[in-house]
């Protein structure tokens, strides 16, 4: 039985250190959507938020299970393992959702790209800096292409700077197809590829804290069995 409850406990250590990295990265995730990549999108919030939300509720659980091991309680082991079993079923659902839901990323990330380029010019500073960092730093320039930056000037043929492959004061007017000059890859194949190539590391997350999860389930029955054993014997 020491042996259980060492393992146990040792399991909720690690289950705890995993929720507060779930709380970390889904508050990075969140203010990258709205800060980086500029996605207001009412929708995209759902996975940040649902990771912080299970981040929080493992953080707690992992205390029940801690102190339930520790001082060898019944009833705290017990509530553990019931919760602990309610997360990995709300787990089960959230991947169902998010595999129904997957080909919407496209759609979020098109219609954010789309407000980007349309307040451009009419929105704040800070709005400007971030839309000319985005495709500075992802070497991209537009929604699709560089063409959507067609209503930028009135001669038609100017885009920001910021899409300049060596970006300099009044490197885009009148560049707006020289691939020399500008880069004519849109921002939307670009940023669509990266959020897939990390959602791949997500699935990989996922599954190996499911794989905890499910250990922390199996060492807290056997304790649970132990401790009423114990009982029993008394």
């Amino acid at each position: 039985m020491k042996c259980v409850k060492y393992l146990l406990f040792f399991f909720n250590f690690i289950f705890w250190i995993c929720g507060l990295a779930l709380i970390v990265v889904g508050v990075i995730v969140q203010v990258s959507l709205h800060k980086t990549f500029l996605i207001h999108d009412a929708s995209a919030s759902a996975a940040p938020i649902f990771i912080i939300g299970v981040g929080v509720l493992i953080f707690f659980i992992a205390f029940f299970g801690c102190c339930g091991a520790w001082k060898e309680n019944y009833c705290m082991v017990t509530t553990f393992a019931v919760l602990l079993s309610l997360i990995i079923l709300a787990e089960i659902a959230a991947a169902i959702l998010g595999y129904v839901y997957r080909n919407k990323l496209s759609v979020i990330v098109q219609d954010s790209l789309n407000e980007m380029i349309s307040k451009y010019q009419n929105s704040t500073t800070d709005f400007r800096d971030a839309v000319d960092k985005l495709q500075e730093g992802w070497k991209c320039c537009g929604v699709n292409s560089s063409l959507d930056w067609k209503g930028f000037s009135i001669d038609g043929n100017t885009v920001p700077d910021s899409c300049c492959v060596n970006v300099t004061k009044g490197c885009g007017k009148g560049t707006m197809t020289d691939a020399r000059k500008v880069h004519q890859q849109g921002c939307h194949d670009v940023l669509e590829a990266f959020l897939k190539k990390n959602i791949q590391w997500v699935i990989v997350a996922a599954l190996v804290i499911a794989f905890l999860q499910i250990l922390g389930i199996v060492f807290a029955c056997l304790l649970m069995r132990s401790i009423r054993s114990g009982y029993e014997v008394m």
